[in-house]
């Protein structure tokens, strides 16, 4: 009996496990009260106000289309997150880049890689939770691998020539943690804030 009892309870732990990790049912608002971008980020350089106008748009054109963005964004530095609707840690760290990206949209471009995911629930998840730049569909993993990324969420962070410096494979839970790295690896101004 208790080898029965004990397999029910990691059966239930683990199916409780499944079901917050992986986020598939939509429901909930993981991205939280948001901020007012509109008021954040009034007067954005041009390129990054281009970005600002596509916010929460899903993009097509895949791993070309994302490199001519990153080239375009030259003299920017870039933080390129990796998502999707499903991923439990993905919707949990949005908050954090809805934070940063107010704070930091005047000076770094944030983008989207919305990778293994359906549009549908993409854009469903946007609504709850949106963000002042788009993302480019990648739902055969292009870009994803390209970058590195294997496994959600990912955070690419890309210098002022456009060059990759940096990809995490972690989500960011606190806004600090993300703040850190991009002030370190966007910015590269050192971390004072610890």
């Amino acid at each position: 009996m208790g080898r029965k009892l004990a397999s029910g309870l990691t059966l239930a732990v683990a199916t409780a496990l499944l079901a917050v990790g992986c986020g598939t049912d939509g429901s909930g608002d993981f991205g939280g009260k948001h901020p007012d971008y509109a008021t954040a980020l009034a007067g954005s350089p041009p390129a990054l106000a281009a970005l600002h106008r596509q916010g929460n748009e899903l993009l097509p054109g895949g791993l070309d289309a994302y490199e001519k963005r990153i080239r375009a964004l030259r003299g920017y530095p870039v933080v390129a997150n990796v998502w999707a609707s499903w991923c439990g840690p993905c919707r949990l760290e949005f908050p954090a880049f809805q934070r940063a990206s107010a704070t930091y949209g005047k000076r770094v471009a944030f983008l989207g890689v919305d990778s293994q995911d359906s549009e549908e629930h993409a854009r469903t998840f946007l609504n709850e939770a949106p963000v002042p730049y788009p993302s480019y569909s990648d739902p055969d993993e292009e870009i994803a691998n390209e970058l590195g990324a294997f496994g959600l969420p990912a955070t690419a962070f890309y210098d002022r020539e456009g060059e990759l410096v940096y990809l995490d494979l972690k989500p960011y839970l606190e806004v600090e943690e993300l703040r850190a790295d991009i002030e370190r690896y966007a910015l590269g101004t050192p971390d004072e804030g610890g």
